[in-house]
């Protein structure tokens, strides 16, 4: 049987939930949702399964904080013997408008630190990944604020949505791999 690990970037705490920072957790927490199952709390994250026709699908929120999530990414990807293209890292994206997602077989990490950790302890830019816009609506030497904050008024109307449609993106990458679901996703605004 075929075994896949979608890892939701984001940081633990209460302070940090519902933030743009934190999208990968909200997106992996509608996918438990949808498919009626909950997070255990496990060495280095919380994580828990389904089957999607003959595979199983585990789903993964790093307990390392943001910045040090390739620790928890290496250690469950070891231990549940997941090939590298057979993971997906989702993650927000300031160079992306708000709502559009971009879906990568590899690359850098565009700036991302989390993303940056993961390269780092995989010592490879090759998985695939998943990029959620956030936009980049704040003023110079704002970012940290901006990324840390929660959704606006605008974006708060739209977000589930967005959300929804993200965790139908996952899916659909795990039914039908990389490839297909760039063609498919890529560029398209979730709202």
């Amino acid at each position: 049987m075929k075994s896949y690990l979608v890892v939701g970037l984001g940081n633990i705490g209460s302070k940090f939930e519902k933030t743009r920072h934190n999208i990968g957790f909200d997106i992996v927490e509608c996918i438990a949702k949808q498919k009626k199952i909950s997070f255990e709390k496990l060495r280095y994250g919380e994580l828990c399964n389904f089957n999607l026709k003959g595979k199983t699908c585990y789903i993964l929120k790093p307990n390392t904080f943001m910045n040090l999530s390739g620790k928890s990414a290496l250690f469950w990807i070891k231990k549940k013997k997941i090939p590298l293209n057979n993971v997906l890292i989702i993650t927000d994206d300031i160079h992306l408008e708000f709502g559009v997602i971009r879906i990568r077989k590899s690359g850098s990490s565009g700036g991302h630190n989390g993303i940056k950790d993961i390269i780092d302890k995989l010592n490879t830019e090759k998985f695939p990944r998943m990029r959620f816009g956030i936009g980049a609506n704040y003023k110079k030497g704002e970012k940290v604020d901006y990324v840390l904050d929660k959704w606006n008024k605008k974006e708060s109307n739209i977000i589930s949505r967005a959300i929804e449609k993200s965790a139908e993106a996952i899916l659909y990458f795990l039914e039908n791999g990389v490839e297909k679901s760039m063609n498919h996703f890529n560029g398209n605004a979730l709202r």
